[in-house]
């Protein structure tokens, strides 16, 4: 009985950590870049999250700073924590003249912050940038053969476990497409229904449980009596 008990409480946090993630696709479906999780168990059920990295799908906007890649890479992106790595190619201009993020970090180009000193703004398909007709630099478009050591640290940027020194390889026939941005890999529909059903499983194991302790309380009175 504690061993069918043990498993009805395993199998109701497994879908109230799924119900977790979720929540946490529908709440950043619309965030440019965002990747959804994947709840996987190991051999003893422990939980491991793993990040879903197919793209998704394009909005165009045909705004100068708005950048997606094709299937491969993340740009490099410089941040108070360190060099991160994103897909969300939503850039502006700071007052001193730097490609940033929307947050103000410096998006990398031959491994230094964009200068952008200009009006006209052209970024090709290798991610070569052009502005006023002359090149300024290349976007650093990197990627790794080890996606998993990739972690989330805040709704599209990732930080790499490991040497990313070493591990960082040059994305091969980079994609850039100036005017356009990668929406979130999430389908709020597919979620929708996954939490219905993750919700039932989820109310299944609740009831079981219930069922397995007024079990051990009959039992214990029985017990109990003379």
């Amino acid at each position: 009985m504690i061993l069918q008990m043990t498993r009805a409480v395993q199998g109701g946090l497994r879908q109230e950590r799924k119900l977790d993630i979720i929540a946490n696709h529908l709440a950043n479906s619309d965030t440019n870049g965002f990747k959804g999780d994947i709840l996987a168990f190991d051999d003893v059920f422990k939980a491991n999250l793993v990040t879903d990295h197919s793209p998704g799908s394009l909005n165009v906007t045909g705004n100068t700073l708005d950048l997606a890649l094709g299937d491969k890479g993340f740009f490099k992106i410089q941040t108070p924590q360190g060099i991160q790595y994103t897909r969300d190619g939503n850039f502006t201009v700071d007052r001193n003249g730097t490609l940033v993020t929307q947050n103000g970090n410096a998006v990398l180009g031959n491994n230094a912050p964009l200068a952008i000193q200009g009006t006209e703004i052209h970024i090709n398909q290798s991610g070569e940038v052009f502005v006023d007709g002359e090149a300024v630099g290349n976007l650093d478009i990197v990627t790794f053969e080890d996606l998993t050591r990739l972690k989330k640290t805040e709704q599209s940027l990732f930080r790499y476990e490991g040497d990313a020194g070493v591990d960082e390889q040059i994305t091969q026939n980079v994609n850039v497409r100036q005017g356009a941005l990668e929406k979130s890999n999430i389908s709020t529909a597919v979620e929708m229904v996954e939490m219905i059903q993750t919700h039932r499983m989820y109310e299944a194991y609740q009831k079981m449980i219930m069922t397995f302790d007024e079990i051990d309380s009959k039992a214990i009175l029985e017990l109990g009596r003379p």
